[in-house]
């Protein structure tokens, strides 16, 4: 699946997490304010079992799509993993890691994608 931009990737990304019952999605458009990526997808699941859940469901779903994650960390503690394809990259947190990282405020000035 060659060609799709990185708006498209950061819904197939969210929906991947939706797949998988994550918490507070949400997409932040950084294509005006940052060069290290276009779009951050930013969500949470209740637990380390769950986050693991969310994220191994979010990488499963993109290769199947012939996406493939460039780099990833946190896995092994699963209460910030991060998922990196490039132009997107995925947060997905344990409840109380998101509440005190709060890369929503940080990001502050990023629109929020519908």
């Amino acid at each position: 699946m060659m060609g799709i931009d990185s708006k498209d990737k950061a819904r197939l990304i969210a929906d991947a997490a939706n797949d998988k019952k994550a918490d507070d999605i949400i997409i932040m458009d950084l294509r005006n304010l940052s060069s290290i990526t276009d779009f951050f997808v930013i969500c949470s699941g209740s637990s380390n079992r769950k986050v693991e859940a969310i994220s191994d469901g979010i990488i499963d779903k993109l290769k199947g799509m012939g996406i493939k994650v460039w780099h990833t960390e946190g896995h092994k503690e699963s209460t910030w993993v991060l998922l990196d394809y490039g132009d997107v990259v995925a947060h997905v947190f344990e409840k109380e890691t998101r509440e005190f990282y709060t890369l929503e405020r940080l990001w502050g000035d990023a629109p929020i994608v519908k």
